[in-house]
């Protein structure tokens, strides 16, 4: 069993910056792509930020030039750097580890809440 540990969420005034940060259980070399998600109130889940084992990044469309995912594979941990935040940035971040087509691993979240 995989476990994924999110942590850096919190409470910002907008124009701020978090850091979230997600520790893995296991090598994150050992999944295809790591990836982080979120969840505002009453919403789908959406994907925000995702890197493959090799290093190549994606980004959904509302995040990009704001944040940045990283990985520190010696630490197993994925980082997710958010700056220039928005309220509708305000969400439950969620930590995920992919095995393509097999298999999802999620962590239990962690909140970020920008204000106006």
């Amino acid at each position: 069993q995989v476990q994924l540990v999110e942590s850096g969420g919190g409470l910002v005034q907008a124009g701020g910056s978090l850091r979230l940060s997600c520790g893995a259980s296991r090598s994150i070399s050992s999944f295809d792509a790591m990836a982080w998600y979120r969840q505002a109130s009453g919403k789908q889940r959406e994907r925000v930020a995702r890197i493959t084992v090799s290093g190549t990044t994606n980004y959904a469309d509302s995040v990009k030039g704001r944040f940045t995912i990283s990985r520190d594979n010696a630490k197993d941990t994925v980082y997710l750097q958010m700056d220039s935040l928005k309220p509708e940035d305000t969400a439950v971040y969620y930590c995920n580890a992919e095995i393509t087509f097999i298999k999802n691993y999620w962590g239990q979240g962690t909140q970020v809440t920008v204000s106006s």
